[in-house]
């Protein structure tokens, strides 16, 4: 199989220099890849004047609704991905991860853009700052997509994921991507982005690829480029360092392998649930992808007198795990991604074992064997504290080390001598330990898990990243983030301060706010379907005098007969209010009756209500009213979107008395 690149929107062979890849099992040749003959100066260039300007074209919805059909269509070809994965080494569940785990992914990303991002092409970061006493000057942050690439260059453990949780944040920032994965296990990526590229969803220029060297890539790129690298940290250091990067400012970000830690509580001894809980996560962290992962446990502190037990647990799990061919159903273990990844295991072991003694495996047992495999080693450091290799050094395959610590104090010294990590995790059910431990380790960490018998049912483990939370830390990890919600898409994104008048904002971010201009409308706002409401249409109500009477009827039937509404004397004694003052839930409920339009219509439900703000107390006697805005819009399936509305309600003296947004769900079409 002679794997090819896809660039400047054509599959391109490589002309020269073909490297082999081999079956990580059979250790046989499988596929041939090279990237000789690229112009990689043409390749940015067609991501932005092709590429960029074909997603910027359409709104963060739009590309998430690509986002998910994508993720639907590589759904339906999975199979096709796992027999190639096979001859990486993982095993069905390994590619499990890999696999469906990316395209999880993307179905996430799809969703939290859809929940938490605009239907439109600028993205308002943060409130409005009014700059002026009058209200006419204010300041808004925006962001809007780099008009460069997103060159991805990423590590062989992951083929699949790797890719698609960082494409996914890009694409849905509107950059184009191109993807370079490490040569090993390289023809599954390839695999992959051929699918994306068929299912014939994505806009022209969006993604491209490179199989093999990046040759002269780097030194093309720009302030509007991103570089997002995941593998080790001193091919990290080589590439950030590049002249062209330094001078552009080229952002750069990394994710490195690093020393993650796990910490058995000083309450968790054995028979506890927490005891077993750590046991079957530190045996999973160094078998499950062959310890090849980049949140892998290296380092598991252990309270010194529960160090013989959790030698002999870990020793009789690790036992009963089955190595070999990942073809194989009884298979648990699959191999390494080649012979000479195992042969940089056995490296950085060499160096480990010569502080501390290996208790648990036999690094020789695969050692004449075509494939890339070795069993789960695990070794002993009694004083942890005054040892350096163990936190300095990685063996990045099956291999950990337990690690005894005597209190709490400790516990926080040996995670953080890690020097940063991707993650760190704590199995403890004493609330006051594991806090302690957060507040002492989470500046070393980039993510931290607490474990415990009341989480462990839906617990998604040490480690696996999620695309909901931040995957990056600092120091050693590579002081880099990734994915982390809207964070993941920022990074993308160009975050800028305008200002301006309400008009001129509202203008350019495409909803309203207060003092920009509005358009009152005949027709009542809750007869019109979505695509009929248009941003700063406003509805002005009639007015509505309240009264004690009405104050007391609230009271009684609410049950909030707080002083202030039923005292005269206490509420005057009160530095807030003048006398009794109308509950501030009687004026939401008033607001809803003036503005509503009863009879049935487009407007299908309401929804929920965000930034309530009671401002000035109303007392007997006002009269108050309502001005309804449509504040901003937003799709939510084929049939419905929803429409945020800006509620004001005033006094007599147009005094604003309380202010929120809204949230109805309104159907695109009547019926």
């Amino acid at each position: 199989m002679l794997l090819e690149n896809y660039a400047l929107g054509k599959w391109q062979a490589g002309t020269s220099g073909l490297r082999d890849l081999r079956d990580s099992v059979t250790g046989k040749t499988i596929a041939t890849t090279s990237s000789a003959g690229l112009n990689f100066e043409a390749m940015l260039d067609y991501a932005r004047t092709v590429g960029g300007p074909n997603l910027r074209k359409y709104g963060f919805h739009d590309r998430a609704y690509m986002l998910k059909a994508l993720a639907q269509y590589l759904m339906g070809r999975k199979e096709e991905l796992y027999e190639l994965s096979y001859s990486t080494g993982a095993t069905r569940t390994d590619s499990w991860i890999d696999i469906e785990g990316g395209f999880g992914t993307l179905f996430a990303v799809s969703g939290i853009t859809r929940r938490n991002m605009p239907d439109g092409q600028v993205y308002v970061d943060g409130g409005l700052e009014v700059l002026s006493r009058g209200g006419t000057f204010m300041g808004q942050h925006i962001a809007l997509p780099l008009q460069g690439a997103a060159i991805h260059i990423n590590a062989y453990n992951f083929p699949v994921w790797c890719a698609l949780e960082k494409f996914g944040p890009a694409f849905i920032a509107g950059v184009p991507v191109i993807i370079k994965p490490a040569s090993d296990g390289s023809y599954l990526t390839e695999a992959m982005v051929r699918m994306m590229i068929e299912s014939d969803i994505l806009p022209k220029g969006a993604v491209q690829l490179i199989c093999g060297r990046t040759g002269d890539l780097l030194d093309h790129v720009t302030c509007q480029d991103v570089i997002s690298f995941t593998g080790s940290a001193s091919t990290a250091q080589m590439l950030r360092v590049k002249l062209n990067i330094i001078e552009n400012s080229t952002r750069f970000i990394a994710e490195q392998d690093s020393l993650n830690g796990c910490v058995l509580g000083l309450d968790a001894a054995p028979g506890t649930p927490e005891f077993d809980l750590f046991i079957k996560e530190v045996a999973n962290e160094i078998s499950v992808k062959a310890g090849q992962k980049c949140t892998a446990i290296r380092r598991a502190m252990v309270p010194q007198t529960f160090m013989d037990e959790t030698v002999a647990a870990l020793g009789k799990r690790l036992s009963k795990i089955t190595i070999g061919n990942p073809r194989d159903k009884a298979t648990r273990m699959g191999a390494l991604a080649g012979q000479s990844q195992r042969a940089d295991v056995l490296e950085k072991l060499n160096i480990l074992r010569s502080e501390n003694p290996v208790v648990i495996g036999n690094a020789e047992r695969f050692a004449n064997d075509d494939g890339a495999f070795m069993e789960p080693i695990v070794m002993r450091c009694d004083d942890p504290l005054k040892k350096t290799d163990v936190h300095q050094v990685e063996a990045f395959g099956p291999v950990s080390t337990l690690m005894a610590y005597r209190d709490t104090g400790e516990a926080i010294a040996l995670l953080n001598k890690g020097g940063g990590s991707l993650v760190a995790s704590v199995f403890s059910y004493d609330n006051g330990f594991t806090r302690d431990l957060v507040v002492g380790s989470s500046a070393y960490h980039g993510r931290m898990l607490i474990g415990d018998r009341e989480s462990a049912g839906e617990s998604t483990g040490h480690g696996s990243p999620l695309p909901h939370l931040v995957h990056g830390g600092p120091g050693r990890a590579g002081g880099g983030e990734e994915m982390g919600g809207v964070r993941g898409v920022m990074h993308y994104m160009q975050r800028t301060a305008i200002q301006g008048s309400p008009a001129v904002i509202a203008h350019i971010t495409g909803e309203w706010i207060p003092g920009a201009k509005s358009r009152k409308v005949k027709t009542h706002p809750f007869r019109r379907i979505y695509k009929d409401l248009n941003i700063g249409d406003q509805l002005q109500t009639k007015s509505r005098k309240v009264t004690i009477k009405d104050i007391e009827l609230f009271a009684n039937s609410t049950g909030d007969t707080f002083y202030a509404h039923m005292n005269a004397h206490a509420a005057k004694a009160n530095p807030f209010f003048e006398d009794r003052v109308a509950h501030g839930y009687l004026l939401l409920s008033w607001a809803a009756g003036l503005f509503v339009s009863p009879d049935p219509g487009p407007v299908l439900a309401n929804t929920g209500l965000n930034n309530l703000a009671f401002m000035t107390p109303v007392y007997s006697g006002d009269d108050i009213k309502v001005r309804l805005t449509v504040r901003r819009k937003k799709r939510r399936t084929e049939d419905y979107g929803e429409v945020g509305w800006d509620v004001e309600i005033t006094n007599q003296k147009d005094e604003i008395c309380a202010r929120y947004e809204l949230l109805t769900m309104v159907a695109f079409a009547d019926g």
